[in-house]
């Protein structure tokens, strides 16, 4: 449940990034720290992020510019970071997007109740992170609706999918040229219920290489890059 969510800790301090991930593993979450913005967007292309505790001040594009624009982007919950005494800074945070702030220096369990305050909050509210995306897929003879959840092909008949299956391809298609890990994959795909054990993804990937590939033993849509993962090798165009 709450306890396996994934939190990405953005801060530039090394001591910080690693007293807080030590203290949030012990409690069961999972964890993922990064010393700047781009660090940041790195680790969240790789996988689902259920929230951020992001430092205010940070070096080049600092907290309040990077929480204005995954505001722009997604409804991950974001909890600031900020050694200022200033009431202005946390006024500012929130309005930008903050869901929450903490004052530095602060106890870990302070930090743990926040974060878990945060997480039902915003779970009940029925918020996740889920980026502004474009409607509709095209690829290869292919359009994948991601409102009406359908996978067309260009002669528009429907073939259908099970969730695990349109989550994996959705997974994918966001993300083409890049060569994803099954770790990378159930994360992305599947979030709080992942197990890192599982090896489902390749059971999934079996079977919508049958759906999307006109030889399925000679994929090339999907492609097994051997002791890595897969790529999604397909051209990719939204509507």
């Amino acid at each position: 449940m709450q306890n396996s969510s994934h939190i990405l800790i953005v801060d530039d301090h090394r001591e910080i990034r690693e007293l807080v991930s030590r203290a949030l593993a012990k409690e069961g979450f999972r964890v993922s720290a990064a010393a700047d913005g781009r660090a940041m967007r790195k680790v969240m292309a790789d996988a689902r992020i259920d929230l951020i505790v992001l430092d205010l001040m940070l070096p080049g594009e600092d907290g309040l510019s990077l929480c204005r624009a995954l505001r722009a982007e997604s409804n991950v919950p974001i909890i600031m970071l900020t050694a200022k005494g200033d009431e202005i800074d946390r006024v500012v945070g929130l309005e930008v997007g903050a869901d929450d702030y903490v004052p530095k220096p602060f106890g870990s369990r302070e930090l743990i109740a926040r974060i878990r305050a945060v997480l039902r909050r915003t779970q009940n509210d029925g918020a996740t992170d889920q980026p502004h995306r474009p409607k509709r897929y095209c690829f290869d003879r292919w359009r994948l609706d991601t409102g009406a959840r359908e996978l067309q092909r260009e002669d528009e008949i429907t073939v259908p999918l099970s969730t695990g299956e349109f989550d994996l391809l959705l997974a994918l298609i966001e993300r083409p040229g890049r060569v994803l890990s099954r770790d990378q994959l159930l994360d992305l795909a599947r979030g709080r219920t992942a197990n890192s054990f599982d090896r489902s993804i390749d059971t999934q990937v079996s079977r919508l290489r049958k759906k999307l590939e006109v030889e399925p033993n000679d994929p090339k849509i999907i492609k097994t890059v051997w002791g890595d993962g897969y790529i999604f090798a397909a051209e990719v165009t939204y509507e």
